[in-house]
């Protein structure tokens, strides 16, 4: 673990296309006015993993890459409240990128909240 860094261990983290896919293909969505939430129940035991996708329509790369990180900062923060065995994918909006962080991390966890109801 590295000291003083924040980061997602890859544990915490989806890494295969196919695991994507699975996610729309048999997952649920939560829509929310900052991003859109793919989640999939997965092993029960299993840790929660999260991924990221931005797509191209958003703008060019160096707005996608801040959307990217403003969401993945809060989720990082918020993925301890997570329960057990869910994998999601998180769609990032164009408004992402204006709201402030307070905004973004609040609606991570009302996201999170709906999560644990589900479980």
């Amino acid at each position: 673990m590295q000291s003083g860094r924040f980061f997602f261990p890859k544990s915490a983290r989806l890494l295969k296309s196919a695991e994507y896919r699975k996610i729309y293909k048999e997952g649920n969505r939560f829509v929310g006015p900052l991003f859109a939430a793919f989640y999939h129940r997965a092993e029960s035991g299993s840790p929660a993993r999260v991924g990221f996708t931005t797509p191209r329509s958003i703008g060019k790369s160096v707005a996608r890459n801040r959307i990217r990180r403003r969401l993945r900062e809060a989720v990082r923060a918020e993925l301890p409240s997570v329960a057990l065995g869910w994998n999601v994918v998180f769609n990032p909006r164009r408004a992402v990128l204006d709201a402030e962080f307070g905004a973004i991390r609040a609606e991570v966890a009302r996201f999170f909240s709906v999560l644990k109801r589900k479980s």
